[in-house]
């Protein structure tokens, strides 16, 4: 999440030295001879000899949920809206990459995962689009990847799945969208509507602003050319793409430019650009965002419910001193107003308390006065937030936070004196009723509405340096919005990492560096180093993990702390200049960040 403080002055000159051995290695990569194991034709031709063998459908009932993956699709069953259809994925543990190409049918009212194996299946595969008409299913594109990374295969393949009989049939017909994934892809009427992605050639990877469109009806391929001097989106992947009746909405993306320099690097760009599209006209138009929009973040998941879409999740990568970013995990909920086109937070609603919860309440915190033989104020907040400044070095950052929130808080001393220090935990309940179960920050995470119901599935994130394959399922009433409902919690995994010694591309340079800067930064290195084994691989426990995702507190490193700040910031609004943090949200928060900054 947090990297390490460089040397000050070096942070340039390691950038051109990582980009020139990216460029060697990328060269290596186009001309060594290609292993057994990372042959993807060989793979690709083994995997269609073993579905060969494949003779009839066979559906494995109530079988284990699924292994944890990211990039896959989930859908809901047109014939069953308590049903949701999952296909593909992929899974990275920081040793090796594994693609899918298994089918789960899973019942929300049963809670039971069903398995199906068919004849004549797609190959495996993650980042490619799936949406569902009448009784059937549709896939296109997608990629496989091979297991060190070094090799990948974009699929231009379209195939339909018969939900009644689970029966796969590809369908091959002229004038098919070029290879891809990172596209989008949606249904409007009898169309499927096809847009944008990228393609590796290992060269290079090159985006796309190509619109397709696939008649239902006539079954045929049409390529919607842009007419001279009209608007058109640049390219880009891994936008939104959603539809309002006679208008089709595009949000956000990702993409590559080559920076105007001696190196000709390459530069990463954060779209947040809204457009329309008119279906009947094929006329794009640019949306000027009104209300409160979110700030510009990647890898965030849409849909739509009735009038209104629902946007979850993102990252936001910020440049904290110098060359050192920092990655923030986003788990906020906005929505945006279809009809008139207008951004807002979406917060739950509050249930209202009754009488007796009140009473009971109050006796509680009576007690608690009592055993503690003082008097506890409510916490209070002295002026605006905005003398809650971010700090412009984080290095000191919590230090700084801690400074603050001091002079912001009052809480009263007890008999003796000094202050109490049960009183900051025990009476959490002055400013929240209970603990608030809510998905956690993630990026590329499954996202559908179906009878009112919103699900969110899986996706990714980052714990330390470790990248973290989620398998959690959320559900949010959407008529009531008063609670997230934890259906599945997220699963344990293991995180393998190659040591430098085995990786025969690493930059030497940077294992220089890194010996340069353990002086400063000893604690760091020194945790990063624990758990290396005599093979050379190191394997580490996603405890610390799981028990962020389920809410438990761990002792943190600086890093880690420096991260949870700025986890807390976004969560408060602070990062946002546009948007008013409620109180009582506020006051939550930095209760929960004092009692872990000072007795976590």
């Amino acid at each position: 999440m947090g990297k390490k403080t460089k040397k000050p002055g070096k942070g340039k000159e390691k950038t051109e030295r990582k980009t020139a051995k990216a460029e060697e290695k990328k060269a290596r990569r186009e001309n060594k001879k290609v292993s057994v194991e990372d042959d993807i034709d060989a793979i690709l031709m083994s995997i269609q000899k073993e579905e060969a063998k494949k003779k009839e459908v066979i559906v494995e009932e109530n079988v284990p949920r699924p292994s944890p993956r990211s990039n896959c699709s989930m859908t809901i069953n047109p014939l069953k809206e308590t049903e949701l259809i999952f296909y593909g994925g992929e899974f990275y543990n920081g040793n090796k990459t594994f693609v899918y190409g298994d089918l789960y049918r899973y019942d929300v009212e049963k809670q039971e995962w069903k398995l199906i194996s068919s004849p004549n299946s797609p190959p495996p595969r993650s980042a490619h689009q799936a949406v569902a008409w009448k009784n059937y299913l549709y896939i296109y594109g997608g990629e496989f990847t091979s297991p060190n990374q070094e090799r990948f295969h974009h699929y231009k393949d379209f195939w339909m799945l018969d939900l009644k009989t689970n029966q796969w049939e590809q369908l091959n017909l002229k004038g098919c969208p070029s290879p891809r994934s990172g596209h989008r892809m949606v249904l409007y009427k009898h169309k499927i509507i096809v847009f944008g992605g990228f393609y590796d050639t290992l060269r290079e990877v090159r985006y796309f602003n190509d619109l397709h469109v696939f008649d239902l009806d006539q079954f045929k391929w049409q390529e919607i050319k842009p007419r001279p001097g009209c608007m058109w989106p640049s390219a880009r992947s891994g936008f939104q793409f959603f539809v309002f009746q006679d208008e089709i909405f595009l949000y956000g993306g990702y993409s590559k430019e080559v920076a105007a320099d001696k190196n000709n690097s390459e530069k990463g760009i954060v779209h947040a650009d809204l457009w329309s599209l008119d279906p009947r006209t094929w006329e794009w138009n640019k949306v000027k965002k009104i209300g409160m929009p979110p700030g510009p973040r990647a890898g965030f998941s849409m849909c739509v419910h009735k009038k209104r879409a629902l946007l979850f999740g993102g990252v936001v990568d910020m440049e904290v001193q110098g060359d050192v970013m920092m990655s923030l995990f986003l788990n906020e909920l906005y929505g945006f107003q279809l009809d008139i086109h207008r951004w807002y937070p979406l917060e739950l609603r509050k249930e209202k308390p009754t009488k007796d919860k009140v009473k009971r309440r109050d006796q509680q915190y009576d007690l608690d006065n009592k055993n503690t033989h003082g008097d506890v104020e409510m916490l209070e907040v002295d002026g605006s937030l905005e003398n809650y400044e971010e700090s412009p070095d984080m290095e000191g950052g919590a230090d700084e936070i801690s400074q603050q929130i001091k002079k912001n808080l009052t809480v009263s001393a007890g008999a003796n004196g000094k202050p109490q220090e049960r009183d900051i935990n025990s009476n959490q309940q002055s400013c929240i009723s209970s603990e608030v179960v809510k998905p956690c920050g993630r990026i590329n995470s499954c996202m559908a509405v179906g009878r009112d119901t919103l699900y969110i599935y899986g996706g990714t994130m980052e714990v330390r340096d470790q990248e973290i394959t989620l398998d959690d399922l959320y559900t949010l009433n959407l008529s009531k919005l008063d609670e997230w409902k934890c259906i599945i919690q997220a699963s344990e995994s293991e995180w393998l990492e190659v040591s430098e010694d085995e990786d025969e591309d690493d930059d030497e340079d940077d294992t220089d560096d890194e010996q340069d800067d353990s002086g400063s930064d000893s604690e760091d290195t020194d945790d990063e180093d624990d758990g290396e084994t005599a093979d050379g691989v190191k394997s580490v426990e996603m405890a610390d993990a799981v028990s962020i995702l389920k809410g438990q507190v761990k002792n943190l490193r600086r890093k880690e702390k420096r991260a949870r700040i700025e986890q807390i910031r976004a969560n408060l609004g602070l990062s946002d200049s546009q948007r008013t943090p409620m109180v009582s949200f506020v006051c939550h928060f930095l209760v929960l960040f004092m009692a872990e900054l000072f007795y976590g």
